[in-house]
């Protein structure tokens, strides 16, 4: 009789104590990724050409290479968040949702690695 009432229970925490936190990543990545995609599209707008030389030039600058790298993180990490969410509510058999969570991370890093990778060979190697 002293567990007060279901709601009172799980307020704010719910049944795996830790929801609020991933709530709020969810949604500052979404925030980080509106503002760096609008950043993106300025950029290229403004790039007025786009031959291979003028996308490096522009790409090889810290502030462009800086802001780039941090939308690859935001995209990838805010795509890892919604995706794992789908899979703990779909997927039910505890060795199947472990292994296509794993998957899930091995993807998503791997394809952040690469993005990042990708970046810092353009704007230190410049003729990646």
């Amino acid at each position: 009789m002293g567990n007060g009432t279901s709601i009172g229970r799980v307020r704010g925490l719910g049944a795996a104590h830790h929801g609020p936190h991933h709530w709020l990543v969810q949604r500052f990545t979404a925030i980080g990724n509106v503002v760096l995609m609008s950043w993106l599209l300025v950029s290229l707008a403004l790039l007025g050409d786009y031959s291979h030389a003028n996308v490096v030039k522009w790409l090889s600058q810290p502030l462009s290479a800086t802001a780039m790298i941090l939308l690859i993180v935001s995209l990838f990490w805010h795509a890892r968040l919604g995706l794992q969410v789908l899979i703990e509510d779909y997927v039910h058999e505890a060795g199947t949702k472990f292994a296509v969570l794993a998957a899930l991370n091995l993807a998503t890093i791997g394809g952040g690695a690469f993005g990042i990778f990708s970046v810092a060979a353009l704007a230190f190697g410049g003729n990646a």
